[in-house]
């Protein structure tokens, strides 16, 4: 497998995605964000969809903040979930932000199966929550957030509260007083 960026903001490149396996796959078609990569090495694209992606994600800078990326959408085929290239994929991309003077990295995630997988990327809560409900993330571009347990476990009772699928209730049971995972 290779990750590659395809692009940068705002001239970012459009990627087809099948809707039918990807997640947000529309996101991906908009011009507007940079774009990054898991492409399966050796697999032809039949000509509608990119088909060699197994992971990817959008982003683009802050409108207020210069130094700040945020990751906007994350997705990874529906049969490779739970293989860990979300996170590593971020983490690509937040080590190629840091080289373009991006000084950290900020994503809003809405489920508990994203925000354990960007700690694993190095991300910590902030506290925050966007106006859909989001929680925010970030981390520093050049090393891994700080991130104290109790942070960690706030985050997951904020999603305690919520309406919740039996695998996402399920899940937060397995996580109550855990640490924070660690950085892969």
């Amino acid at each position: 497998m290779e990750r590659l960026v395809l692009g940068w903001p705002p001239d970012g490149p459009t990627l087809r995605l099948d809707y039918r396996r990807f997640s947000y796959a529309g996101k991906f078609v908009m011009s507007n964000t940079g774009k990054a990569v898991v492409r399966d090495e050796g697999v032809a694209a039949d000509g509608e969809y990119d088909d060699a992606v197994v992971a990817a994600v959008a982003f683009n800078a802050d409108r207020t903040d210069p130094g700040t990326l945020w990751l906007r959408y994350v997705t990874v085929r529906h049969d490779r979930r739970g293989e860990g290239l979300g996170p590593q994929l971020c983490a690509f991309v937040v080590d190629r932000a840091a080289d373009r003077g991006y000084d950290r990295v900020r994503i809003a995630v809405n489920n508990p199966f994203a925000y354990e997988a960007l700690y694993r990327a190095g991300f910590g809560f902030t506290g925050e929550t966007t106006g859909l409900a989001e929680l925010v993330l970030e981390r520093p571009a050049d090393e891994p957030a700080a991130r104290p347990s109790g942070e960690y476990q706030e985050g997951l009772d904020r999603f305690r509260k919520r309406e919740l699928s039996d695998e996402e209730r399920s899940f937060l049971q397995r996580k109550v007083d855990e640490p924070a995972p660690p950085t892969e």
